[in-house]
């Protein structure tokens, strides 16, 4: 009886109902006020015909009458004038604005030439009415060549050919091809 008795309360303390973490967190999320969400999203920006860049992402949150596009990984392509592939950009997350007609790619920006340079940032914008990319965050751009620039804020085109920068923190220079 009194093996029996021990063994009750054992049973009893085993069967002692443990409350664990809850399975999912009570806090609303940018997908709960988007107007539509997308999965393997792929948007075309052209001007007048022309493709500007093509941009695809992992995930896409639409709003203000899909006129505001949220991303998360981000991949995208910039074509020139005459259509051919400029650059390849990269990031975390990005927004596009439809109403003007600007894509802003934020977290690891990578932005990679056809030439082989590499411009690494936080934050970029660009903008397709001037064609132009620019970011006030801190830059690194990197050639082939082993010539590295860092700096704070810059404005270029997208194939990164004319950049102005707005304070060089610090370059390191390589060879320098003297034409004839």
């Amino acid at each position: 009886m009194r093996k029996a008795l021990l063994l009750a309360i054992a049973l009893l303390c085993a069967c002692k109902e443990e409350k664990g973490p809850p399975i999912a967190a009570n806090k609303q999320t940018i997908a709960d006020s988007a107007d539509q969400v997308l999965f393997g999203q792929r948007m075309l920006i052209t001007d007048r015909g022309l493709n500007r860049a093509e941009i695809h992402s992992d995930t896409a949150y639409f709003f203000d009458e899909n006129t505001r596009t949220e991303m998360r990984i981000v991949d995208g392509k910039f074509f020139n004038s005459q259509g051919l592939l400029d650059a390849v950009l990269t990031s975390r997350t990005g927004l596009y604005n439809q109403r003007l007609n600007s894509l802003e790619a934020r977290g690891d920006v990578v932005i990679t030439t056809i030439d082989g340079r590499r411009l690494e940032t936080p934050f970029v914008r660009y903008d397709q009415r001037v064609n132009l990319v620019s970011s006030d965050s801190i830059f690194t751009l990197t050639d082939p060549d082993g010539r590295k620039l860092h700096g704070i804020g810059f404005t270029t085109d997208p194939d990164l050919n004319d950049l102005k920068v707005v304070k060089m923190l610090s370059a390191k220079a390589g060879p320098v091809a003297v034409p004839k």
